[in-house]
Formats: structure tokens, C-alpha cells, sequence
């Protein structure tokens, strides 16, 4: 029924007071994580933080081995500490020390000192090794003890991090991985610590908005949208709604991030197990029932009258079940590994600075959010009056509702029985089509007359789509888009031959750092490279980097002659999360090249999605692949 006058201004001030409410929240959260950063600035970093020490090896012979350090913003390397010795100790040395700053220093007096970046090149021909030593400070008063690496010059061929045992990260022979300056993960990483968080605060918002795009984060776009649509929501209440959904969604977001950084695991993978899976598609099942008016979800009488007023209850949802379904998607929808996560991630665990790296993860959370927001907003302002139609767009969204559902069950279920869900799915659209066309509710309306003849035509394609569904699935098949390719004796199972003939590269299981190391050496044995591949059912990314990375013939002959590898950890199990730890892999996907001595090539690693080329410049093929 029609609203009063009356009645619309006590809904419009709900709106405004909830808003307001809201905006308050968010503005103190943010005061105090900002309060904190003044705090942060004592924590002084580690050694191996505060100066990052590169060792890139010469390409061709009569080249200089160069010494590389990238200096922490408020730290300095004294340029009289720095030390270069060959052995043996007769060798000649060449060692261009480039001139520093002057700084009067409180314990040293005058001084030259580097800020930033130091590269020093090294000549000589005789030498076996290389000692190398340095020192530096805290502008805030803080000396480091002197720091030395041992470098083999004879283990090495091409950029290669020094570890902090000082020794060399390994060997490169030919058919070894090539090498990359620095990791997808390893850049951020290295771009948090060389520079200030104003400055990486918009970078990681603008990362967000990207990220907003990818599978992981679009299944949010149908949730947030069910929710404000409910049963009708103004302009001023949708964003109070989308408000109340993004932001809970942002902080879970940061939260998480940072406790899995300090902890060493990545809670969103953890709790990616099939209970709490099916415990999620449970509620979305429920919810897209509500919208086909099943029933109406709705508190108990008292409990409602405290946390809301009749007016407010009449249109759409609520803002503690926005923040709710916000907190719930960040926690178990979206768990994909990205690599600015990743990289923000090791950037908290090495340095332990967990206010720094959570406002850097509550800025991409807010900048995920942004799309989000925008379509939940800007769309429910163009909608028309209330009416009949709300009744068929809340189909809509149950539809969408349960097609997110199928699409986390196929997670953890058998590729073809995930194929039956989608057939059951699209047959049910097909008979609610078929319902629509036959529904007047305008007759006099040129449209409406029309979509009674176009429902039922795309309610027949529809229905056979899913039938041919079925038919796949019970020939086992899994793929939707190819459900009937079982008729040519190919059941796309992800077995299958890909394009050209070429088989799809066959990964062997490890489970355990254990089983990895026993891996390695037998391969090191025969003089092969290994490419290890972190992979779960959850994660979207990972499947589809399986179709069309791995499914690539490019790629499938660039890995020709490695040794393929694949941990799977979608049970994360202790022996799982131990691996990942003991090689700093945050979660899937992430991919890690060894070298045919065994040795990761750290510059190499590849976190989050990436395409065939990103992998083949990092395989022993020399210049880029045409696409």
C-alpha cells in the first residue's frame, strides 16, 4: 500500500540516522588504526629488513658481479664499513664504491653514509668467492651489528637472493629456470618497504578496485545486491545498506589478513573445509528461498521493535544483516591468494608491523568494495516505481543467490555431480521462464504481450542446456559449457588432449615438506628443474590457471623434461599448512620453479592468477611466446 507523508519522513530519517551511525563508526575505526602508526615507527626492523642485500651475477663473462642493498626509508649504510674480499686471498679486486652523503653521526662524527639504493659493482677474474661486509643505522638512534655473506662465485649465474645463512641461493646450469628480478608477492613486498604508507595507501585502493573484478570477489556483486533490492530500497537506504555490507566486508578483510600474517596461515583457506562450505550454501539456499516468497525472513517481534522500527522493516534488509552477509563473504566467498595480499601479507610477517600492513589491506578491501558499492547504489536508483515487477526481480537474485550457492558447492564436490547442481539449476530457471511468459500482469502492454512469447522461447534453450547437463553428468562429464562432449569420446574431465594433440601435464602429489624434499633430490639427481604447483578445489583461480595455463600446448611443451609437482592443500592439514610455512607461501595459487640443484628460484615465484606468458618468460625458453 501507498506510503503516508508521514511515514516516508520517519523512513528517510532511519536512513539518515543509520548512515549517520554508520560514517561514525568507520571514521573512529580509522582514527584509531591511524593513532597507532606514531607507535609503529619505534619498532625498529630486522637486519635483513632494514637492508635487503641482492647478489646479480654477470650475464656474460668479463662482466661485474654486482652487490645490491635496498635501504629501509630511516635506516643508512655507512659507506667506510662496507668491505669486499676475494678468495683466494691473492685474487685481484676491483670494487667501485660509489660516494655517499655526508652525516654527522652521533657516535661516529662525520661520515659517509647511503640512503636507499646501493650498488656496487666487483671485477675480478681469479676469485672463488667473495666476503662481504656492512654496516648501518636507524635514524632513530638504533646501530646494527656488522652483517657479512659468503658468496660462491662459482654457484652462481644470474640473479640470486642471499639468503640469511649468507650463502648463495643455488646454482643455474642450462635448462634451469630463468631468472626474474623479483616475484609478483616480492615486488609488493619490497614496495612496502621502501616506501611510506601515504604513498601505498592509493596504490592498494586502486589494486582493490582491480581485485573487484576477479572471480573471486564477483559472486559478491549477486549477494549485495539481494540485499539491498529486498523488497524495494530507496537511494539514500541502498547506500546505508551497501555502506553496511562493504565495510565489515573491508575490515573482516584486514583482520584476517593480519592474524594470518602473525599467525603463519591463511585463515580464509582454513576455513575453506566442506562443513563450513555447505554450512555457507545452506544460507544462501534459505536466503534465495525467501526471495521466491516462500516465507519472510524476519526477527522476532521484540527483538525487532529494539533494533529497528516498523518503517524501516518494510523496505529491503536490514543493516545488521548487511554487516552480517558483509563479514560472512569476506570470511568464505572470496578466499582466492592475490599478490598484493600475499606480498602485504610477508611484509607483516617479517617486520611484525601489523598496523602498517592492516590499513594497506583495509585500503584494497575498501577499494574491492568500491565496484560493489556502485552497483548497488547507482543501479537502485534507476529503478523504477514499486510495483509487481520487485516480485520477478527478487526471482532474479534468488536465481543468483542459488547459482552462487552451486558454484561454492562444486568446490568440494565431484566435477560431475557439481554439473547435475548447474542442470538442476537452469532447468528450474526454465520452468520459472515459462511461469513469467505466462503471467499477464499488464496485457495491454506492448512489452508485456512480448516477453509472453520471449520467456518461453528462451525457457526451452535454457531447459535443454540443462538436460544436456544431466546427460553429461551421468556420462561423468564436468564441464557446462561442453556437457555433451562425452558424444565425441571426451568427457572434459581436465584430462583430456588440448588443442593441438598435446597431453595435459601430468602433476605428481606431495603432501608433506617431507615428501617435497624426497622430490627434489631425486630430480636434482637426474639434473631436472621442478615447478610446484599450490592448488585447492576452493580456489577459482586455481582452476581456471589449470584450463587455460597448464591446458596451454605452449606451455605444456616448455615443461617438457621438469619434474611437475602439485600440493594440494584443500584439506589443510597440519602436514599442508607446514609445507606452505617453511617456504612463506601465504595460499593458492602459487607456483615455485627450482632449479636443477634443487634451489627455488625466489624471483621466479608466481602468486595469484597469471596467464601462459607469465609463466613461459620464467621457463627456460628464451624471449617472449606469440600469443
Amino acid at each position: 500500500m501507498p506510503l503516508s507523508e508521514r511515514q516516508s519522513v520517519v523512513i528517510i530519517s532511519s536512513f539518515q540516522a543509520g548512515l549517520q551511525r554508520l560514517l561514525v563508526m568507520t571514521f573512529v575505526m580509522a582514527m584509531g588504526l591511524w593513532s597507532g602508526f606514531g607507535h609503529a615507527e619505534t619498532t625498529f626492523l630486522a637486519a635483513d629488513q632494514a637492508f635487503v642485500f641482492k647478489v646479480v651475477q654477470p650475464a656474460q663473462p668479463g662482466e661485474p658481479v654486482v652487490l645490491r642493498w635496498t635501504i629501509a626509508p630511516g635506516y643508512y649504510l655507512y659507506r667506510d664499513r662496507l668491505e669486499v674480499t676475494a678468495k683466494p686471498s691473492g685474487a685481484e679486486l676491483a670494487v667501485d664504491r660509489p660516494a655517499g652523503e655526508t652525516k654527522t653521526d652521533p657516535a661516529f662524527g662525520p661520515v659517509e653514509v647511503y640512503h636507499g639504493q646501493l650498488v656496487v659493482p666487483v671485477r675480478s677474474e681469479a676469485a672463488k668467492s667473495l666476503h662481504v661486509t656492512w654496516q648501518g643505522c636507524a635514524e632513530a638512534g638504533l646501530c646494527y651489528p656488522p652483517q657479512t655473506r659468503e658468496i660462491a662465485l662459482s654457484a652462481m649465474s644470474g640473479p640470486s637472493l642471499a639468503g640469511p645463512s649468507g650463502k648463495a641461493s643455488g646454482e643455474v646450469l642450462p635448462g634451469s629456470w630463468s631468472q626474474m628480478s623479483s616475484s609478483n608477492d616480492g615486488a609488493i613486498q619490497s614496495l612496502l618497504q621502501s616506501h611510506s604508507l601515504l604513498w601505498a595507501i592509493p596504490i592498494f585502493f586502486a589494486l582493490g578496485i582491480a581485485l573487484a573484478f576477479t572471480p573471486c570477489v564477483l559472486p559478491m556483486v549477486p549477494i549485495l545486491s539481494s540485499i539491498v533490492v529486498g523488497r524495494g530500497a530507496a537511494p539514500r537506504r541502498a547506500l546505508a545498506l551497501s555502506l553496511a555490507f562493504v565495510v565489515p566486508m573491508a575490515v573482516t578483510y584486514a583482520g584476517l589478513g593480519v592474524v594470518a600474517a602473525l599467525a603463519g596461515a591463511n585463515l580464509q583457506a582454513m576455513l575453506q573445509n566442506r562443513w563450513a562450505l555447505y554450512g555457507l550454501e545452506a544460507v544462501f539456499v534459505v536466503l534465495a528461498a525467501s526471495m521466491f516468497g516462500f516465507f519472510t525472513l524476519q526477527l522476532p517481534r521484540q527483538v525487532r521493535n529494539r533494533l529497528d522500527d516498523a518503517s524501516r522493516q518494510q523496505k529491503g534488509g536490514t543493516l545488521l544483516g548487511a554487516c552480517a552477509m558483509g563479514f560472512l563473504s569476506a570470511l568464505l566467498v572470496g578466499p582466492c591468494m592475490t599478490a598484493p595480499l600475499a606480498g602485504t601479507l610477508l611484509y607483516i610477517a617479517q617486520s611484525g608491523n601489523a598496523i602498517h600492513g592492516g590499513v594497506l589491506l583495509l585500503s584494497l578491501g575498501l577499494g574491492m568494495g568500491l565496484p560493489l558499492l556502485m552497483i548497488a547504489t547507482v543501479g537502485s536508483k534507476y529503478l523504477p516505481a514499486p510495483g509487481p515487477w520487485m516480485d520477478r526481480v527478487k526471482g532474479a537474485f534468488g536465481f543468483l543467490l542459488l547459482a552462487t550457492a552451486v558454484w561454492m558447492v562444486q568446490r568440494v564436490v565431484a566435477p560431475s555431480m557439481a554439473l547435475a547442481l548447474w542442470g538442476a539449476l537452469l532447468v528450474a530457471l526454465s520452468v520459472a521462464l515459462f511461469q513469467l511468459g505466462r503471467d499477464r500482469v499488464r496485457p495491454s502492454a506492448g512489452a508485456g504481450q512480448g516477453l509472453s512469447v520471449v520467456a518461453p522461447a528462451i525457457a526451452v534453450l535454457v531447459g535443454l542446456w540443462g538436460g544436456a547437463m544431466w546427460l553429461g553428468a551421468a556420462a561423468g562429464a564436468a564441464d557446462p559449457w561442453q556437457p555433451l562432449a562425452f558424444l565425441a569420446g571426451n568427457r572434459g574431465t581436465g584430462n583430456e588432449t588440448i588443442q593441438t594433440g598435446a597431453r595435459m601435464p601430468r602433476f605428481q602429489s606431495v603432501d608433506s615438506a617431507q615428501a617435497l624434499t624426497s622430490q627434489i633430490d631425486a630430480a636434482r639427481a637426474a639434473g631436472k628443474p621442478v615447478l610446484l604447483d599450490f592448488y585447492a578445489d576452493w580456489c577459482v583461480s586455481c582452476k581456471s590457471i589449470e584450463a587455460e595455463v597448464f591446458g596451454d600446448p605452449k606451455v605444456a611443451r616448455a615443461l617438457e623434461g621438469a619434474v611437475l609437482l602439485r600440493a594440494d592443500v584443500t584439506a589443510s592439514t597440519p602436514e599442508q599448512l607446514a609445507l606452505m610455512r617453511r617456504y612463506q607461501v601465504i595460499g593458492p595459487p602459487t607456483v615455485m620453479l627450482f632449479d636443477a640443484q634443487g634451489q627455488e628460484r625466489r624471483g621466479a615465484r608466481l602468486v595469484g592468477e597469471f596467464d601462459s606468458n607469465d609463466l613461459i618468460k620464467r621457463l627456460p625458453v628464451s624471449g617472449e611466446v606469440s600469443s
